[in-house]
């Protein structure tokens, strides 16, 4: 285990709303000077986001029907399109969360299928996010770990980390990255289909926790903080 390992785990998370264009580039930079796997940047910002990386070995990577899923498959697979087109080579997308609840399996079949097609078009990977902290049951995230297995998507994901839940005492709240739906997914999924942590993964030991789950990919905010730990545990 060395920090270059850790790097190469991490998509660096450049969505919050807030996030300016100088911020945006920013985050490139800083995902330039640690090499890390990716970036998944804002969707209207993967032009330049391509521009900022070029040269360097970390990948563009954007999000498609983000964050809560609801747009018609016509407009995410024209979107995916887009992306691919602006330099995207990395895909995030969220499934239809209520057609999920409703259990309409056919349909979500129908919508990962579309748009795991345009990113195949383009050579680009697909990863398909489940927001668990949505579905109450298991058998939800069990189904969907089925559908990604049979149509060889490249990696099953967590969350968004903006799937917040309303509790009893009004408040709102996620949990983001569970070791129990880690292990869910990482028992359910193909072996072929990798597994991604987004929500709730900010230290090293977070990372080195859901590594040791089967997790191969993070999407994180707190990259050089968690680089930075790694510096200091791995090179002592």
């Amino acid at each position: 285990m060395n920090v270059q390992d850790i790097a190469k785990m991490i998509d660096h998370s450049l969505l919050h709303p807030t996030l300016t264009d100088a911020e945006l580039e920013a985050g490139c930079a800083l995902a330039r000077k640690w090499d890390v796997a990716s970036v998944c940047i804002k969707p209207y910002a993967v032009r330049q986001a391509a521009a900022w990386l070029g040269g360097s070995d970390v990948l563009t990577g954007t999000v498609i029907g983000f964050p809560h899923g609801n747009s018609d498959l016509s407009v995410k697979t024209a979107e995916t399109g887009q992306a691919c087109s602006d330099g995207a080579v990395e895909i995030d997308m969220v499934v239809n969360i209520g057609r999920v609840l409703g259990e309409d399996w056919d349909f979500i079949e129908r919508e990962i299928a579309g748009v795991l097609n345009v990113c195949r078009s383009h050579e680009a990977v697909l990863k398909v996010i489940f927001e668990n902290d949505y579905l109450p049951g298991d058998r939800f995230k069990i189904r969907l770990c089925e559908i990604c297995s049979d149509l060889k998507v490249d990696y099953a994901k967590t969350s968004t980390g903006y799937g917040f839940v309303k509790m009893p005492d009004g408040k709102y709240a996620y949990r983001g990255a569970t070791d129990h739906d880690l292990k869910l997914m990482r028992k359910h999924c193909h072996p072929d289909v990798r597994i991604k942590a987004a929500g709730g993964v900010r230290t090293l030991d977070d990372v080195l926790r859901v590594r040791a789950l089967g997790v191969t990919r993070i999407g994180a905010s707190a990259t050089e903080s968690i680089l930075e730990e790694a510096v200091r545990r791995f090179q002592d």
